[in-house]
């Protein structure tokens, strides 16, 4: 399997233990934090999406202008815009990043968050609207004739869109629900998971596995997990690093709470709830899968951690891998510091684990 780590590109410094640092639109940083990944061998960044937050589209324009290799993984809400419009904003980012551009479709999602927007649908006819979405978006990206289509949430007619990506743009599809892998399987390269505990992740993987099988795409599609690793020169250094990273965001929850005005806290989306149920039964899970920023933020996002040393940590990856994982997605709580260690400590060591059992099944294979 290709092995692949996708980091996270943000306007501002911040996090669940870290108050905003500087302007929203912070332009040092954003140079800073992308320049980091890509020296540390990141091979693409995330750009998120968010109501309140700048905008991932124009952010990752921004950051492709700085950087020469890592990739751009936009964060993409489905039936905000045309989907022929999305096609040419995406394929002009690919042009202009030289073959760089990816999309990560973001369907669910806090409820109450996508009402900001206007988006007043059920969670079933969202999922709806992004399987008819995902069909007229790769329309636009290959056909080469004008086409037509006719749907129940799109009618186009004679589109050409003479802008195409570089190659083939990947699609990277979020959504824990059962709707959410139905359309995964139909059109997703890569799923994306959440950190949870290796037997639920072996057990989604084949969920996965079984509904892209009905579209013969079993074979093809690839899957993602999303970490927040907290790393110490030795394991009682590393949990006390934990401890204190959930004491900072104890002083700070009432007033992002605040901020996110958040009407379905710990239960906003499938996603969520399955980490809020995993942190309601053990504090951790698999030894150093560390669950209480989870457990107090209802959830939200990307929020569970490996807890360790470098090497303790690359192990645990390494395990996540052998179950059939091969994308890892790494944001910190300190997030400048934490992708520099994990470009200097971790990644390497996990390219390294992971090449030795490479080599291993193939001298067993021989």
């Amino acid at each position: 399997m290709s092995l692949e780590f996708i980091g996270l590109i943000g306007p501002q410094e911040a996090s669940e233990s870290q108050a905003p640092r500087g302007p929203l639109v912070d332009l040092k940083f954003i140079k800073a934090f992308a320049q980091a990944q890509e020296y540390g061998g990141f091979d693409k960044a995330l750009l998120a999406v968010d109501t309140s937050a700048p905008d991932s589209m124009i952010l990752a324009s921004y950051v492709a202008a700085l950087t020469e290799r890592i990739g751009l993984l936009v964060a993409h809400r489905p039936g905000f815009q045309a989907p022929t419009f999305a096609a040419r904003q995406f394929a002009t980012l690919d042009q202009l990043s030289r073959g760089r551009a990816a999309i990560n479709v973001i369907t669910g999602g806090d409820s109450g968050d996508l009402q900001r927007d206007g988006d007043f649908l059920d969670k079933d006819a969202r999922y709806a609207r992004t399987d008819e979405y995902l069909e007229v978006l790769r329309s636009t990206w290959t056909r080469q004739q004008p086409f037509d289509h006719q749907g129940t949430h799109y009618r186009v007619e004679d589109n050409l869109t003479l802008v195409k990506p570089v190659g083939t743009l990947p699609v990277y599809f979020s959504g824990a629900s059962e709707a959410a892998v139905e359309v995964a399987a139909k059109h997703a390269d890569v799923y994306m998971m959440w950190g949870e505990p290796l037997e639920q992740v072996r057990e989604r993987i084949a969920q996965v596995r079984k509904a892209a099988a009905r579209h013969g795409r079993d074979k093809h599609i690839r899957f993602s997990l999303s970490l927040r690793p907290i790393l110490g020169a030795t394991e009682d250094e590393a949990w006390a690093r934990a401890e204190r990273i959930l004491a900072e965001a104890r002083a700070h929850i009432g007033i992002r709470q605040g901020k996110r005005r958040d009407k379905n806290f710990g239960r906003s989306n499938t996603g969520s709830e399955r980490l809020v149920a995993l942190a309601s039964q053990r504090k951790v899970h698999d030894t150093r899968l560390w669950t209480e920023i989870a457990a107090l933020g209802g959830g939200a996002g990307n929020s569970t951690s490996l807890v360790g040393t470098p090497e303790q940590v690359a192990e645990a990856v390494l395990a996540y891998y052998e179950l059939g994982v091969s994308t890892f997605l790494f944001r910190g709580f300190e997030q400048l510091r934490d992708a520099v260690e994990y470009g200097q400590d971790l990644i390497p060591r996990i390219r390294a684990l992971v090449a030795q059992l490479e080599s291993d099944r193939g001298t067993r294979s021989a």
